[in-house]
């Protein structure tokens, strides 16, 4: 395979493809395979939309010229990221953890393009194929890209620092997701800083919060650039924060007032405002592109339906988010508080654990009526006069068609398998 002279042909197209349905005139299509399917034997169709080269690992697929044929598409797919991003020797930002990666991801965007030329992973492309192919979606006009990183073992965010060759790092946190796959926190701790590694190997530099203690002790031998709250010594002095429930925060004079709820977003927040500051972005730009900042995608919306006061928090869930979530939500103070928690997915052995964690959690918040939706959070039902369990959302939403809910507050939070988004269909 002659990476260069595959290069070459990318460099011709307008863009990159794995999925049929997407492709425009001109587009370079990657055909993978997966469990389900086998992405070789739509060449043809790719071709008849409007592809101009294709890679398939199936010879027996080949159409003609615009056909190559590699050993393997999704090693090509990496290969060719590879090959762009030194070809192109751009900085690059990357970013992992365990919570609000993408959130942090699109501050970080909306700061920066302020004053660069930005291109930022797409929603949460963050995987094996995902980094690829943002990668390939940077060009010679692309003055920062900005790549999430997402994992669910060790290794796989060192493979993907190796794809990317990040100059600067940073990482959210470190909290209980996708224990089942890391082998609990500690294989998560391990596994996110495999970041941290590939950075002090390199001599690059990480952006450190420094109220996570774990960051702390993680980067001692790094180049860093630190923030934190009334921390004199920081890089970035963040002298105060509220959140009520929208997200306020004040440094150097100057204050931000967002549309991000929870004080769990202000580290999202600061860590933008580090990097704003890092790269020498003015602090009325920096201001103006947090406050314009408006979540989507059922990440910490703030909603208002008929009388109803909604957070919609349902993108995603695991222990860490959710508790944090509540604890939020918990210290607000709206009145008739209402609570829809969906179970957590990919805990594996840790499942039961943590979701009765939870239910524990609120046993003492007797003025909250909590709705536990799912069958992991059915394992953990108790007997309370303010708590109602269902196994899943089908049951859930029947008694939700025979509800009336009027002037109440309430938080919606759920993993993306649970969809509870759908709950605003019945409020």
């Amino acid at each position: 395979m002659d990476i260069k002279y595959i290069h070459g042909l990318f460099l011709k197209c307008n863009a990159v493809v794995i999925d049929t349905r997407k492709i425009v005139a001109n587009s370079f299509f990657v055909a993978l395979k997966g469990d389900r399917f086998d992405a070789n034997t739509f060449v043809n169709e790719a071709l008849d939309k409007g592809a101009s080269y294709v890679i398939i690992d199936d010879a027996s697929c080949f159409v003609d010229e615009r056909t190559i044929v590699v050993q393997d598409s999704l090693v090509a797919l990496q290969q060719l990221a590879m090959y762009h991003r030194e070809y192109l020797g751009l900085p690059i930002i990357a970013l992992t953890g365990s919570n609000g990666k993408t959130t942090t991801k699109e501050l970080i965007n909306v700061v920066l393009s302020k004053k660069f030329k930005t291109k930022a992973t797409v929603g949460n492309l963050n995987n094996h194929i995902g980094v690829p192919l943002t990668l390939l979606s940077f060009n010679s006009d692309t003055e920062i890209g900005i790549v999430e990183m997402g994992a669910n073992h060790k290794k796989e965010i060192e493979f993907l620092c190796e794809l990317a060759k990040p100059d600067y790092g940073y990482i959210t946190n470190f909290g209980k997701a996708h224990l089942e796959g890391f082998g609990g926190v500690e294989g998560v701790i391990q596994g996110k800083s495999e970041m941290y590694h590939y950075l002090s190997n390199e001599s690059k530099i990480v952006f450190i919060n420094l109220e996570d203690a774990i960051q702390v002790e993680k980067s001692k031998s790094l180049k860093s650039y630190t923030f934190g709250v009334n921390r004199s010594t920081a890089d970035l002095n963040i002298t105060n924060i509220t959140a009520n429930p929208l997200v306020a925060v004040s440094y150097e004079g100057n204050t931000i007032n967002s549309h991000l709820i929870g004080l769990y977003n202000a580290n999202n927040i600061n860590a933008a405002i580090a990097i704003g500051k890092y790269f020498k972005v003015i602090d009325a730009d920096i201001k103006s592109a947090l406050e314009a900042y408006v979540p989507e995608n059922n990440r910490s919306q703030l909603l208002k339906k008929g009388s109803n006061q909604i957070i919609l928090d349902a993108y995603n869930a695991n222990p860490s988010s959710m508790k944090v979530a509540i604890e939020n939500y918990i210290q607000l103070s709206d009145l008739n508080k209402i609570m829809i928690l969906g179970d957590m997915f990919e805990l594996g052995d840790e499942s039961d654990k943590e979701h009765q964690e939870i239910v524990d959690m609120l046993k003492n918040e007797k003025n909250i009526k909590c709705y536990f939706v799912g069958a992991a959070f059915y394992k953990a039902r108790v007997e309370a006069d303010n708590f109602y369990f269902y196994d899943s959302f089908d049951s859930f939403s029947v008694d939700l068609s025979n509800s009336i809910f009027k002037n109440n507050s309430i938080l919606i939070k759920g993993s993306r398998g649970m969809a509870l988004e759908r709950t605003l269909d019945f409020i």
